[in-house]
């Protein structure tokens, strides 16, 4: 028996339940249920069961929204209850760290708040394309707003909010950004420090 078919019996039991049957809360639901079968799942095979690509890991409590507009590289691991909002489009290069508790948004919905019409599917929901480079490090929690172009090697540190671009090889904190500190001359230096100290 399929989940879906499971899903569909246990509704017949339960008919005082509110189930809308409509195509945006079927496609919910399949998600909901996606995302209860996988909290059973590993690490890794709950990046499998996803569709992600080789060496991707994804923790438990994490969520994609609109997975249909993800584009992510290899090995990228994704902390426990990070949020990543693909649904204006977001792209996370290989060998990237999206850490505990990391929002990623590429949409905002607050002229619908303003403007009192907060209804699904508004017209007022903007929506900008996120890109992440490869190899980066974001470190939870820290939140990327929409429309943010983060290049490669960053490393984000913990409860930054990150609203504008930054280019590769910087160092983000909550008081700015430090550009060009992560070449490849320092990064292999640190590699070298870190193995003699191990």
């Amino acid at each position: 028996m399929s989940v879906i078919s499971l899903f569909s019996s246990v509704v017949r039991l339960l008919p005082s339940l509110p189930f809308k049957r409509n195509l945006r809360n079927a496609t919910l639901r399949s998600g909901i249920i996606r995302r209860i079968v996988g909290g059973v799942l590993t690490d890794d095979e709950r990046a499998e069961y996803l569709g992600l690509p080789d060496g991707c890991r994804i923790r438990e409590g994490a969520k994609i929204i609109s997975p249909e507009n993800l584009v992510i590289g290899e090995y990228c691991w994704i902390g426990e209850n990070a949020v990543l909002d693909a649904s204006g489009g977001l792209e996370i290069g290989a060998h990237t760290s999206i850490g505990i508790s990391v929002f990623v948004w590429s949409h905002s919905s607050h002229l619908t708040n303003l403007s009192m019409d907060n209804s699904t599917g508004s017209d007022l929901i903007k929506r900008k394309k996120t890109k992440i480079g490869r190899g980066c490090f974001i470190a939870g929690p820290s939140v990327i707003l929409p429309g943010v172009t983060i290049g490669d090697n960053v490393l984000i540190r913990p409860f930054s909010t990150v609203e504008h671009d930054v280019k590769s090889h910087s160092l983000v904190g909550p008081s700015g950004v430090k550009e060009g500190v992560f070449t490849e001359e320092r990064v292999q230096r640190m590699i070298s420090l870190h193995r003699k100290k191990i």
